[in-house]
C-alpha cells in the first residue's frame, strides 16, 4: 500500500546500492522484510509503553535523525501512517472500529511527533 500511495518512496529503499525496478521487487527482498519487522518493533514498543511514551522519546528522536540522514522527508510519515491504518483495517475487518482507528492514529501521531524532533535537533547546515 505504501508504494501505491507514494511511488516516490521506492528509491529510499535501496539495499546493497540496488535500485528496484518495481515495488514488487523491493517488497520481496529480505532487507525490506527486515525493515518492516523493525517498524513493527517500534509500534510494539509504543503500544507496550502507552502509559509512558516519554520513556521512548530519546530513542524515537534518534530514529528520526537516522531517517533524515537517509533522505526521508517528514511528510512521508503521513503515508506510512495511512498504510498502517489500511493494513489494520484489512486484517481486522469490522473489528477495526472508528474508535480503534482514532486510537491507532493518535498513537502513531505521538511516535511521529517524537521522531520529528530528530529533524529539529540537527544543527543548521547539516
Amino acid at each position: 500500500r505504501l508504494f501505491d500511495l507514494d511511488p516516490d518512496l521506492l528509491p529510499l529503499f535501496q539495499y546493497n546500492c540496488k535500485q528496484f525496478a518495481s515495488p514488487q521487487e523491493c517488497l520481496s527482498t529480505p532487507e525490506f522484510l527486515d525493515h518492516i519487522r523493525k517498524v513493527m518493533l517500534v509500534i510494539d514498543a509504543a503500544v507496550s509503553h502507552l502509559e509512558n511514551l516519554s520513556c521512548l522519546e530519546e530513542y524515537l528522536c534518534n530514529l528520526g535523525k537516522k531517517h533524515q540522514a537517509v533522505g526521508v522527508k517528514v511528510e512521508s510519515f503521513s503515508t506510512v501512517g495511512e498504510s498502517l491504518l489500511y493494513m489494520l483495517e484489512k486484517c481486522l475487518g469490522t473489528a477495526f472500529s472508528p474508535d480503534m482507528r482514532e486510537a491507532w492514529s493518535k498513537l502513531y501521531g505521538a511516535v511521529v511527533k517524537a521522531m520529528r524532533r530528530g529533524w529539529e535537533t540537527l544543527p543548521e547546515g547539516d
